[in-house]
């Protein structure tokens, strides 16, 4: 009865410690999320509720849901919500497809392939400051070699970047360029996933190419095309950088996007309360249209 005690005992030492060193090992990475993902949703969220005024931290106080009524009272807020949607409805789709073909070419078994992976992917880690300021070089009015070789086939300059038209198109263009290379990859790597033996069973049954892709490729990469649709409809919506390079939100608001405003009225207005509020919502449909997409690719 002793030795069963003492057994006893030693299990539950031995379970108490095993315990305490997985908490330990699981304590840092809590804390580092806790640090730059939880609380600063919780202050954004705070903070939206107060007038304050990053040059003036001291005299902030709550005014309650007045920063969400300014947001939804402000024109430039819809502008900016349109622009977005429009981008992220457009490059996910068309980046996405993008991908797809290019992942498709360089699959291929010929020697040439190594090559096309590096020439398609090195946009990707190249800075996208540098990829917008030599595309804006590109875009010229006068001088960009886009227009010359328009003017090549006889279409004359057009304005691009100083088109309310078509400056958003540009910069969508532009965006499916750079960042395709990276979803190419995993696309790649989706691809070489898929059995073989599929595409010896396709070809008894008398399948051509395009129903091969539709009957064998794209069932057998599912989850992957859904993991690159919600990457890159989070990536979509994050537009910044390309409009404060290359149009600096112009011309009139036209590539002005939520986190453009963000930042405007973040850092350029100091105000603090209102680009939480705004952040808030972005936040907030963000995660609704994630979600969303997540069920639409389930079904």
């Amino acid at each position: 009865m002793e030795m069963v005690t003492r057994s006893k005992k030693k299990f539950m030492t031995y379970h108490r410690q095993k315990k305490l060193m997985g908490i330990s090992f699981t304590l840092p990475a809590l804390f580092i999320l806790f640090t730059f993902l939880i609380l600063p949703v919780l202050l954004a969220f705070v903070y939206s509720l107060m007038n304050y005024n990053m040059l003036n931290p001291s005299e902030k106080f709550f005014i309650g849901l007045d920063n969400y009524i300014r947001l939804f009272q402000d024109e430039v807020f819809f502008v900016a919500l349109k622009n977005t949607l429009y981008f992220t409805a457009l490059v996910v789709p068309l980046q996405c497809a993008v991908a797809l073909g290019l992942a498709l070419l360089v699959s291929k078994n010929v020697k040439v392939a190594p090559i096309g992976r590096i020439f398609f992917f090195s946009p990707v880690i190249t800075s996208m400051v540098v990829v917008a300021i030599l595309w804006t070089f590109l875009y010229n009015v006068n001088d960009g070699l886009i227009n010359s070789l328009l003017n090549f086939v006889g279409i004359p300059n057009q304005p691009f970047l100083l088109s309310p038209d078509q400056a958003m198109n540009s910069i969508i263009f532009m965006s499916i360029w750079q960042a395709a290379g990276f979803q190419m990859m995993i696309f790649i790597a989706g691809l070489k996933e898929v059995p073989n033996t599929l595409y010896e069973a396709a070809e008894i049954d008398g399948a051509n190419a395009w129903q091969k892709f539709l009957n064998v490729t794209m069932p057998s990469i599912h989850h992957v095309t859904g993991f690159v649709l919600i990457v890159t409809t989070i990536q979509a919506f994050r537009l910044f950088i390309q409009p404060y390079v290359m149009t600096n939100g112009g011309p009139s608001e036209s590539t002005k996007t939520l986190v453009f405003m963000l930042y405007e009225n973040g850092f350029q207005f100091r105000d603090v309360g209102y680009s939480s509020a705004i952040s808030v919502v972005f936040f907030i449909v963000v995660i609704i249209t994630s979600l969303t997409l997540k069920k639409v690719l389930k079904q």
